[in-house]
């Protein structure tokens, strides 16, 4: 649920040639004179060029994606998904999301406030008990999507290896609980977990399933999202179609973490985690997809698959500001590009990185999947900005 690698917390938007799996997808009418499609974005152009160097280099394994409505424009996958049986990285790959699945509970939330079935406005304490009296009493719906809580929540025991999903469930439920106000109701915070466990809570609450389920039946499957959902240590294990994740240790040497329980990550930010001890990820966090889902995904935003537009404006609209062009939104960052708008969310764990864009204003929807420590995810969601958003013609 962290960032790791000196990735900054708010700028998370975020080997050779034989390593290349899928080649890029034709796009229709993206000749010499199609002004939609940037240069820099083609086949050959400068990301791609970029991307592979990266590869080269053996810094990045996984798979990028950029599409133009609808249409894929550039897709490459490098290295192994599984080194130990040498599954390569494919555009049918699953990869950990980390806190780049965030956003699936905010969409949830919005979809039931959108069914009147609850109000942003309503407290914490309308749907759940056990909470510290000025939570419960003080702290919105909306403050926790926006991450103005004003709450702090205890460390997480990184250590503890989980072996069901109820264990999981009953963990965070206590552990939410345990959080405690430290400034008023409105105040931003930073990275504060609880802020994603309490809404998934209410979800559960709200709707009568589980976080995980309700998600998959409700985005997932109305998205047509078949190659993405939350899934257990033992499928991270057996199932050839998702990545394993690589994970560096003290020495520079890589182990598989979901082979390797017993070893953590010694990088400062996520010292000690490694995230194959979660038997499944927490609810409101995480899940697992391929890079064409997550272009499904974010399609399904604004074409009123998840949510009537009005919600969606809801979801992305800018609330607090964060830099001279950066805002916060619903669990998710959101800033102005070459006048443009980007929404997007990153997230990173030892041996996961993950990253979407999407540019709502041209169509354009970006995609970095990793599973290996030592990607630059920040520069490589720069470097797909400036390819997406260079002028053509």
């Amino acid at each position: 649920m962290d960032s790791a690698g000196g990735i900054g917390r708010r700028r998370l938007l975020g080997l050779t040639a034989a390593g290349v799996v899928a080649a890029a997808a034709p796009v229709a009418n993206a000749d010499p004179v199609d002004c939609d499609i940037p240069p820099a974005t083609r086949p050959g152009g400068a990301y791609d060029r970029y991307v592979a160097q990266l590869a080269a280099e053996g810094r990045f394994s996984g798979v990028v994606m950029l599409s133009h409505r609808g249409r894929t424009v550039l897709s490459r996958s490098y290295g192994l998904a599984d080194r130990e049986n040498g599954i390569r990285n494919h555009e049918g790959i699953a990869f950990s999301l980390s806190s780049a699945g965030k956003p699936f509970g905010a969409v949830a939330v919005l979809q039931l406030v959108q069914q009147g079935k609850l109000k942003l406005s309503d407290t914490v304490g309308t749907y759940l008990t056990g909470y510290a009296k000025e939570i419960a009493d003080k702290v919105t719906i909306h403050h926790l999507l926006s991450g103005t809580s004003g709450t702090t929540s205890p460390d997480e025991d990184v250590q503890r290896v989980f072996q069901s999903r109820e264990e999981v469930h009953a963990y965070y439920e206590q552990w939410a609980r345990q959080s405690t106000p430290v400034d008023p109701p409105g105040t931003p915070t930073d990275h504060v977990a609880a802020e994603v466990q309490i809404p998934a809570q209410i979800v559960e609450a709200v709707s009568g399933q589980s976080y995980w389920d309700y998600v998959q039946d409700n985005i997932f499957r109305r998205c047509g999202m078949t190659g993405t959902g939350f899934f257990t240590r033992p499928q991270w294990l057996t199932d050839p179609h998702i990545a394993h994740p690589y994970m560096t240790l003290a020495d520079g040497s890589q182990v598989d973490a979901v082979r390797h329980l017993d070893q953590g990550s010694p990088a400062p930010d996520v010292l000690g985690k490694n995230p194959g001890r979660a038997f499944i990820d927490a609810p409101g966090d995480g899940g697992f997809a391929t890079a064409p889902d997550l272009v499904r995904f974010g399609q399904a935003l604004f074409d009123g698959t998840l949510l009537d537009r009005p919600w969606a404006d809801v979801l992305t609209g800018a609330k607090i500001p964060h830099g001279p062009t950066s805002f916060g939104a619903y669990s998710l960052p959101v800033h102005i590009l070459n006048r443009q708008w980007v929404f997007g969310r990153a997230g990173a764990n030892p041996g996961v990185a993950a990253s979407w864009n999407i540019y709502p204003d041209t169509g354009w929807i970006g995609v970095t999947l990793g599973n290996s420590d030592g990607l630059p995810l920040q520069e490589m969601s720069v470097r797909e900005s400036q390819a997406v958003t260079e002028a053509s013609c």
